[in-house]
C-alpha cells in the first residue's frame, strides 16, 4: 500500500504539473490583452505599454511562469490585475458558497440515485422500475439552465416560498438566509446528478444480481436481502465509487453554469469574470485550484476503491511483488 500510495502522489504531481503548463499556455492564447482592462477606452499605446508594464504582461512568457510557479510554492495565487487585491483570499471567500453547494448537492444526489437505482434494477420488470429508468433517462437530457429557470419560476417567482437568487451579505452570518438561498441550486443540481447516477447504479445492481455468488448464496438459503448486504453491496458499490468521484469533480468544475443562474458569488462567477477581464491571476488561481481538487478526488475514489474490493489490494500486493 506504501508503494501504491507513493506511486499515486507522484502521478499527482506529474499530472498538476502538466496541467500548469497547460493552463499557463492555454490563457496566454486567448484573443484580448489584460492591459485594456486596466485602461480607458482610446488609451494611448505608452499608456498600455506601462499597464503591461505594471502588471508583468511585457515580461518573456518563460520568465511569467517561473513567477508564477514560485508564488505557488510559496502558497500565494498571485494579485489580481483589475482589483490589486490577493486571489487566495477572494477565492477563498467564494469557496464558502461553492463548496457546501456542491457537497449538499452531492450528498442529495447520492441519497436519491442509489434508492432509486436499486429499486430501478430489482424491479425492473415492473411499472415503477421502468418508470424510473425512463425517469433517469429523461432527466439526463434536461439542460441544467433551464431546470433552474423552471424551478426559479415555480418556487421562487409564482410560491414566493424561495428567493430566486443571490446570497446574503453576511454570508454564513446569517445561517438562515444562506441555507433558503442555496436550496434552489442544490435541488437543481442534484436532480440533474442523480439521474446520471440512477443509471450506474442501476447497472452495476443488474451485473450482481445475475452474478453466480448471489445465486450461490440464495440457493444456500440465505435470503434475498441478506444475500444483497453480504455478497451484493460491496461488488455493486466499486463501479459506483469511481462514478461518485467524477461526478463530484464535475459538480465542481460546472458550478459555473448554476452560480450564473442563480447569481451566487461563488468560483463560477468569479472564474466567469476573470475571464471577461482578462485577469491571468484570477483565472490561474481558480482553475489551479479545481485542478487539484479534482485529482485529489480521484486519488480518494480509487483509495476508497481498493479498500472496499479485496480483488484490488490483491492486484495491487502482486504488482508490489
Amino acid at each position: 500500500m506504501a508503494r501504491y500510495l507513493l506511486r499515486r502522489l507522484a502521478f499527482l504531481l506529474v499530472s498538476l504539473a502538466l496541467a500548469s503548463v497547460v493552463l499557463f499556455v492555454l490563457l496566454r492564447m486567448l484573443p484580448g490583452d489584460p492591459a485594456n482592462a486596466l485602461t480607458s477606452v482610446g488609451a494611448s499605446p505608452e499608456q498600455i505599454a506601462a499597464a503591461r508594464h505594471s502588471i508583468g504582461s511585457d515580461r518573456p512568457l518563460p520568465e511569467q511562469f517561473t513567477h508564477w510557479l514560485g508564488q505557488l510554492a510559496s502558497g500565494d495565487l498571485g494579485t489580481s490585475f483589475v482589483s490589486s487585491l490577493p486571489v487566495g483570499p477572494e477565492v477563498g471567500a467564494r469557496l464558502n458558497v461553492t463548496v457546501p453547494l456542491t457537497l449538499a448537492a452531492f450528498v442529495l444526489a447520492v441519497l436519491v440515485a442509489v434508492p432509486a437505482g436499486f429499486a430501478a434494477a430489482h424491479k425492473r420488470h415492473t411499472w415503477y422500475g421502468a418508470l424510473l429508468s425512463g425517469v433517469s433517462q429523461l432527466g439526463i437530457a434536461v439542460p441544467v439552465f433551464w431546470l433552474g429557470m423552471i424551478l426559479i419560476a415555480v418556487f421562487a417567482l409564482n410560491a414566493g416560498w424561495l428567493p430566486s437568487g443571490g446570497f446574503p451579505q453576511d454570508g454564513w452570518a446569517a445561517p438562515a438566509e444562506a441555507v433558503r438561498s442555496l436550496v434552489l441550486p442544490v435541488v437543481t443540481i442534484a436532480l440533474v446528478m442523480s439521474a446520471s447516477l440512477i443509471r450506474y447504479v442501476r447497472s452495476a445492481t443488474l451485473d450482481v444480481l445475475g452474478s453466480d455468488h448471489l445465486r450461490t448464496a440464495r440457493a444456500l438459503g440465505s435470503s434475498f436481502g441478506r444475500a444483497m448486504w453480504r455478497h451484493g453491496l460491496r461488488n455493486a458499490s466499486v463501479p459506483v465509487i469511481s462514478v461518485l468521484g467524477i461526478e463530484l469533480a464535475s459538480t465542481l468544475l460546472g458550478a459555473v453554469v448554476v452560480e450564473s443562474v442563480y447569481a451566487l458569488p461563488g468560483l463560477g462567477s468569479l472564474l466567469a469574470t476573470g475571464i471577461a477581464q482578462h485577469d491571468y491571476p484570477v483565472v490561474q488561481g481558480v482553475l489551479f485550484l479545481s485542478t487539484l481538487a479534482v485529482l485529489l478526488i480521484g486519488f480518494a475514489a480509487d483509495l476508497v476503491q481498493r479498500i472496499v474490493d479485496p480483488r484490488l489490494r490483491g492486484r495491487l500486493s502482486g504488482g508490489a511483488r
